[in-house]
């Protein structure tokens, strides 16, 4: 049995569940591809980062970053765990809003905001925007002045300090696209445009060092080189930030191969460091933000497929082919993650076979998984591949006109629809017709 599932995801008939339901019961229902998520561990997650912040006794936000999955339920979720969100989109922004979630709890990040999408954070009233560039803090800076509205803003910066993690999703080394620069001193500059401009408050600073992240070193380096600013900046430029913002990245455990740290030790790591370091420079306690996303609902979820074709090459490798792939799963793809997966009808049983999961779409690296080692299957058995929960649905695409798979949250025995399958109709909905030579006319 796969390490990751336990006694308490088996029912009586050895059927894998999810929030106490039973995986086969939801595809009888729902269909598949489904994505699944255990609500009930989403909570969990947030209340284990409340206690490691409540412990330590100091003043602190977790901000999810919805990025990793935003649907109008889940914002409802973090609503109702009492936390801020922060969006990267006017998407994202719009469903949040739609979610009814406090305007006043969200951060609007994005390294490319459009003068729209500033218009529409005043707008809606959100309670910090994570200026990421000059054009963005002339823009904000003219906005806000304009429409004499006093705006919460934090700068984020390059720290120059790149984590051991892939390179399309480390961000804080001093070469990318994120953030104002801090060795060339592009953050001091910054901080001066900031503090001249009449309605913006600069209320913190904010960084993210990339995601998957396994090792404690980044985060204390981040916090010791940020600290060292923040008492330079006190005394150069009369500034000193509330808020340090480390933003996420914390490392989930997606296969056995992964050995993660939990993800409150890297939040007690960052806390301490932070008081440690505010000591040490006889500056001020500083309010913490963190920016959990995946951490909080990857391994809450789970994708559920049907088996189909099998194809056998003597000697070589064995496929079994699922009805999803790259189009509801695309970082096997694009970042070669690494999954592991179940028999849902009995996840106990002993392997006979190792098999690689393609998916249906018409690209030879459409490729969920390489070599699991599975027990006999079947065409029409469902297939569990776990750990799904981020980055699944949200970077799901409609590639070769397949609709995007249906979301279900399941806690306590009970599951709910959150978000509907796309329909074939759906897919042609935008589609406008070629113009006939009479509609010319």
């Amino acid at each position: 049995m796969n390490e990751q599932i336990t006694n308490a995801d088996l029912n009586a008939a050895h059927h894998l569940t999810v929030g106490g339901v039973d995986t086969l019961d939801l595809v009888q229902k729902y269909q598949t591809p489904l994505y699944v998520y255990d609500t009930g561990a989403i909570r969990q997650e947030i209340q284990a980062f409340k206690q490691v912040f409540e412990a330590n006794d100091v003043n602190y936000q977790i901000s999810y970053a919805s990025k990793a999955f935003a649907a109008v339920a889940m914002y409802q979720v973090a609503a109702q765990a009492g936390i801020h969100c922060d969006v990267v989109s006017g998407g994202e922004m719009y469903t949040a809003k739609q979610a009814g979630f406090p305007m006043a709890n969200l951060s609007f990040h994005g390294n490319n905001k459009s003068l729209t999408e500033l218009t529409e954070a005043l707008d809606y009233g959100v309670g910090c925007i994570i200026v990421d560039n000059f054009y963005e803090l002339a823009q904000l800076t003219q906005l806000t002045t304009q429409r004499e509205q006093l705006t919460k803003i934090m700068l984020r910066v390059a720290p120059g300090i790149s984590a051991h993690t892939h390179e399309y999703i480390s961000t804080g080394q001093e070469d990318s696209k994120f953030g104002f620069d801090l060795n060339s001193h592009q953050a001091d500059k910054a901080v001066k445009q900031a503090q001249a401009a009449p309605y913006l408050d600069l209320i913190g600073i904010h960084c993210h060092i990339g995601s998957q992240i396994f090792e404690l070193n980044g985060f204390k380096m981040i916090v010791d080189k940020l600290v060292t600013l923040f008492a330079r900046w006190q005394t150069e430029l009369g500034f000193y930030p509330q808020i340090i913002n480390v933003g996420g990245g914390f490392g989930v455990k997606y296969t056995s191969e992964d050995q993660p740290l939990l993800p409150t030790e890297f939040v007690d790591a960052i806390i301490k460091e932070t008081i440690a370091q505010t000591k040490a420079k006889h500056v001020p306690m500083l309010e913490i933000w963190i920016e959990p996303g995946r951490s909080l609902v990857a391994t809450a979820g789970m994708t559920l497929y049907t088996l189909g074709a099998s194809k056998e090459i003597p000697g070589i490798r064995k496929y079994l082919a699922v009805d999803g792939g790259m189009g509801d799963n695309i970082r096997p793809a694009l970042y070669e993650a690494k999954y592991e997966a179940v028999l849902a009808k009995d996840p106990t049983l002993p392997s006979e076979q190792v098999a690689s999961i393609a998916g249906k779409y018409c690209e030879s690296g459409d490729m969920l998984i390489w070599d699991q080692k599975l027990p006999a299957t079947k065409p029409g058995d469902v297939l569990a591949v776990l750990d799904t929960g981020a980055y699944g649905y949200s970077m799901a695409s409609n590639y070769n006109r397949n609709p995007r798979p249906a979301v279900v949250f399941c806690e306590n025995g009970h599951s709910q629809l959150v978000v509907q399958r796309e329909t074939y109709a759906d897919l042609t909905r935008l589609d406008i017709p070629l113009a006939t030579p009479e509609d010319v006319k």
